[in-house]
């Protein structure tokens, strides 16, 4: 595997993710703003070109999904007390509760599509390499 078959590997385990999370409310939010979202939640206290810069967006853009997640009620931000040239973010108490008390969000249906079978056993041989992947990497909570 190289770099951009990782790459692509990685936005169809998004996609099989997204399927898996019915009525959350993601797949209402643009992909740039969704990836804001859970680099906010992976980030707390991020400032804006802090985001920017992970994300890789335009920070005009970064700068409007925040405003419309502020809006919402999804983010809070402030100026940094000690640079008060930048704001910084963070999921609101609200999002921190809800996303704390989120129902389970199984994917087997979703594996079982993307395989192209119902096959319990093979499905389950995914799932644990998907399990031993977040692992390694350290995706786990």
């Amino acid at each position: 595997m190289d770099g951009y078959e990782l790459f692509q590997l990685g936005r169809d385990l998004m996609k099989l993710g997204e399927q898996s999370m019915p009525g959350m409310g993601l797949e209402r939010l643009s992909g740039p703003t969704r990836a804001i979202l859970f680099d906010i939640a992976e980030n707390p206290e991020s400032s804006i070109s802090d985001i920017t810069a992970r994300v890789k967006l335009p920070q005009s853009q970064v700068s409007a999904c925040v405003a419309r997640l502020r809006d919402r009620g999804t983010v809070t931000t402030e100026s940094d007390p000690l640079d008060r040239r930048r704001t910084l973010v963070r999921l609101s108490d609200d999002s921190r509760r809800r996303a704390a008390q989120r129902p389970p969000a199984p994917i087997d249906e979703a594996v079982a599509k993307a395989l192209g079978a119902d096959d319990p056993a093979r499905v389950e041989r995914v799932k644990a390499a998907l399990d031993a992947l977040a692992e390694a990497l350290g995706s786990r909570e």
